[in-house]
């Protein structure tokens, strides 16, 4: 069976990628059912963009920010916004621009998408394995599936995801294919992904979450909210700390906007257990004050000097020991990929091979949470689509 394009991958750039190509194009899908990764981004929400312009993109994207310049350009966060509103999917700006159905439903996203390729006439093959895929003598794609169906097309996109969340079938095959055609697939590793920390006493603070709490390692500083876990750290600040940090020493401070002296001086009767508590959320009080070995029930006219020091220390600097983060099993995005050198950024076209494209994770670059990483999906999807419809 032949078609113009074949795109192997529906996640978010295979799903834009085959609605824009629309008639003449195959959409090769290995789950039982679409956008299985878009269905858990944004805690089952689905962050689709953010509200700002391409500068703003290009701010946050961290990794090869500048090759994206023509794929945003061609499809910029209003655009993407515009798509799902003319598609019944009505949206709404949160915190930080955040852009989310106002359904709060992912659901909703990949439904109408979905609507949205078979309306504009291609066609779709869910639980499609691909396992090889070669170019022949007159520059056919063949692309074969794992029960030994084959079909041919002029033009190949692949839009294979990455190696995050491996149970929604990201297994990385795509930087095989891109391998085997002789590109370039830089160093991968899981990147915003939770922390993993050291300390004992974490474990006794699972669940506990904090808001507003400031983080700093070397090379990042933030403030934000940050969550306690079993292991160490989850949360919007400690993911987005994830991906300017491997391991070694963070810290965080737990009151950045409080005079915690002026506090103390307005309550120098009361037990400083009971003073914390108008400052702390009260599950971490017992933890600050163990680790500044001061007593629950002591007075805070009672404390010395030395022991105010290490209290003001605790909750200002508190110390965590970072090893590592959860992997792939838990990162919202694969770090490197198919190097940006060897794709023509105006297309999304392989410089190596004709008729080859890229979209989406698998691609050597990614950016920060916020719904930008889903906007380098949509955005490299749709120039590779409309590219190969030139």
């Amino acid at each position: 069976m032949e078609y113009s394009v074949i795109i192997i991958g529906g996640g978010a750039a295979g799903m834009m990628a085959s609605a824009t190509i629309g008639r003449g194009a195959l959409l090769l899908e290995k789950n039982s059912r679409l956008g299985v990764k878009v269905g858990i981004t944004g805690n089952g929400r689905c962050n689709i963009t953010n509200d700002c312009d391409v500068e703003g993109l290009i701010e946050k994207t961290l990794r090869n920010p500048y090759f994206l310049y023509s794929a945003f350009y061609a499809f910029p966060p209003s655009d993407v916004i515009a798509l799902f509103n003319d598609l019944g999917v009505a949206t709404k700006v949160e915190v930080g621009g955040k852009v989310f159905p106002v359904s709060d439903k992912s659901s909703d996203v990949i439904d109408a998408l979905s609507r949205h390729i078979r309306e504009q006439g291609a066609e779709l093959r869910l639980n499609s394995d691909v396992t090889c895929i070669t170019k022949d003598d007159d520059g056919v794609f063949c692309v074969e599936l794992s029960d030994g169906k084959v079909f041919r097309a002029n033009k190949v996109i692949l839009a294979t995801g990455g190696l995050s969340y491996p149970n929604t079938g990201s297994t990385g095959a795509g930087f095989k294919f891109a391998r085997g055609f002789g590109h370039t697939v830089a160093a991968t590793q899981p990147t915003l992904a939770p922390l993993v920390c050291t300390e004992p006493w974490i474990e006794s603070l699972m669940g506990v979450s904090l808001s507003r709490v400031e983080l700093t390692a070397r090379g990042f500083r933030g403030v934000g909210d940050v969550i306690f876990t079993h292991y160490g750290i989850s949360g919007p600040l400690a993911i987005t700390a994830s991906a300017y940090i491997g391991g070694g020493k963070i810290t965080l401070n737990l009151a950045p906007d409080l005079d915690l002296l002026a506090e103390f001086n307005k309550n120098t009767n009361r037990d400083i257990k009971n003073t914390l508590g108008s400052i702390l959320t009260k599950a971490i009080i017992p933890v600050i004050l163990q680790l500044a070995g001061i007593p629950a029930d002591k007075k805070v006219n009672s404390i010395t000097k030395e022991e105010r020091t290490r209290l003001i220390t605790q909750i200002k600097g508190l110390t965590l020991t970072v090893a590592g983060n959860r992997g792939y099993k838990e990162a919202v995005i694969t770090a490197g990929g198919v190097c940006v050198d060897e794709i023509d950024p105006s297309t999304m076209q392989s410089k190596l091979v004709e008729g080859l494209y890229f979209a989406g994770e698998m691609i050597d670059v990614h950016a920060l949470t916020g719904g930008y990483n889903l906007q380098i999906a949509f955005s490299t999807g749709y120039l590779a689509g409309l590219s190969t419809k030139l």
